[in-house]
């Protein structure tokens, strides 16, 4: 079992960037695929990016891609969401994810068990 703690979140304006990170106890941190959700005010969760194992694969919700980096360290049992660019739509409380049984990450809510509590970011405009 994994404990996953995001953090770095907070209120930055349009254009600006910020870096999120996820930090899990125990020891088979490398065993899990990681990804990062997010829920806007009055939204459902939605993917926003997922890492494999090794941190050779990634993805990312198409509204994200070119402006946002997910990476890991596993020496540190961290996962990080880089965030450039920011626009007021990215407006939202940002959860990291993760589970054992996928190599390369998923995009559903349902592909992961383990949640943290999630970091609220807010970009003004």
């Amino acid at each position: 079992q994994v404990q996953l703690v995001e953090s770095g979140g907070g209120l930055v304006q349009a254009g600006d960037s910020l870096r999120l990170s996820c930090a899990a106890s125990g020891r088979t941190f490398s065993s899990y695929a990681m990804a990062w959700f997010r829920q806007g005010p009055g939204r459902e969760r939605e993917f926003v990016a997922a890492i494999s194992r090794g941190g050779g694969t990634t993805y990312y919700a198409d509204s994200v891609k070119g402006r946002f980096t997910i990476s890991r360290d596993n020496a540190k049992n961290t996962v990080y969401l880089q965030m450039n660019s920011l626009k007021p739509e990215d407006t939202a409380v940002y959860y990291c994810a993760g589970d054992p049984r996928l190599y390369y990450g998923g995009r559903h809510s349902y592909d992961y068990d383990y949640w943290g509590q999630g970091t609220q970011v807010t970009v003004s405009s």
